[in-house]
């Protein structure tokens, strides 16, 4: 395969963030000019439609782009050229942040993996409205839009910059997720405990629904979790999710585990890891999150997905769609129209 053989190594011999920062600004450029918008459609190829309902909300098909490669919202659209019926936009906050000191980036390749610190770097929600605005008079893909915290509100506040952000995309938004398990930022994943994540669902899924008494527009409201739960820990989630009346779960972000990778020269690094390591263990989540709730609850599955024989492994245990990020980064920007070619 020509991106495997000849554009991976190019791209793999620069440093990861740089690579990636790269891939946006291509990807952007395409996009605003008509030549290579068609051009991003002859890469994803004949795909046929094959819509699906979730929450209300219909998805052109079932695969989409995880939270995070699009942080700013500046890529969504090239994306959905390439064949992604959603597109989950951010981590945004509520002001701009720069995010964690670099490096913050490190590839696995032998293990076809990532290991991320990012720390939510984005532009911050005000700078990114405008392209929101504009993306959200699509009607080829969905816009999901994640939702996070600034690294320095304290976990008692922390409903107050979800809320803030909410406010400013509600209008535009296809579903909103809120990021509550993200390793990089000091003390985020203990939102999803007990002493914060009742209270704090409660209040964001009251706004969500008074904000949608004002307008046409009732986006869903997922949240984000970590794979790395006890069995109590994902009880009392799916407790707190299903009482606070909040719509879906996404399940999993990256994990802290080192489990599979320990011989890589990478895997002391702090952060969270994405890719093949992680396939496994969010399935088996999924499956459980299914089983668990008797299905009365939307999974969208994220973790480890590069082929039709992944995704079709989370739809099969229970997720109504599925999202990718790694698999993109060492496949390349053919990899749904493949997917969906290999799902028919």
């Amino acid at each position: 395969m020509l991106y495997r053989h000849l554009v991976y190594p190019l791209i793999g011999s620069l440093d990861p963030e740089r690579a990636h920062h790269l891939a946006v600004d291509s990807l952007a450029f395409a996009e605003r000019h008509s030549p290579t918008r068609a051009l991003l459609r002859a890469v994803a190829g004949d795909v046929s439609s094959a819509p699906v309902t979730v929450c209300g909300v219909r998805f052109p098909n079932v695969i989409g782009v995880a939270g995070g490669f699009d942080k700013d919202a500046r890529i969504a659209g090239g994306l959905a050229r390439l064949g992604f019926g959603h597109v989950e936009v951010g981590t945004l906050t509520p002001r701009p942040q720069r995010g964690n000191e670099l490096p913050r980036i490190f590839r696995l390749p032998e293990h076809r993996a990532i290991i991320n610190r990012m720390g939510f770097p984005n532009g911050g929600v005000e700078a990114a409205l405008p392209r929101i605005r504009a993306l959200a008079k699509r009607r080829d893909f969905v816009l999901g839009i994640s939702l996070g915290k600034q690294k320095e509100t304290p976990l008692a506040s922390a409903a107050g910059d979800y809320i803030a952000v909410m406010r400013r995309v509600h209008a535009y938004a296809g579903y909103l997720a809120v990021n509550i398990s993200s390793p990089n930022t000091p003390g985020l994943r203990e939102l999803q405990g007990k002493r914060y994540l009742a209270t704090m669902l409660s209040s964001l899924v009251a706004e969500n629904r008074r904000l949608s008494s004002r307008g046409s527009r009732h986006p869903p409201l997922f949240v984000k979790i970590a794979p790395d739960l006890t069995l109590t820990e994902l009880d009392d989630i799916l407790e707190a999710i299903l009482d606070s009346g909040a719509d879906g779960i996404v399940a999993t972000n990256t994990t802290t585990s080192r489990r599979g990778v320990t011989r890589s020269r990478h895997a002391e690094e702090l952060g969270g890891l994405s890719g093949a390591p992680l396939r496994r263990r969010s399935t088996r989540l999924i499956a459980r999150i299914h089983r668990i709730t008797g299905g009365k609850l939307p999974i969208v599955g994220v973790g480890g997905v590069s082929s039709a024989r992944g995704v079709q492994e989370k739809l099969d245990v229970g997720a109504s769609l599925v999202q990718i990020y790694t698999g993109l980064i060492y496949e390349g920007p053919g990899l749904a129209g493949r997917i969906l070619r290999g799902l028919d």
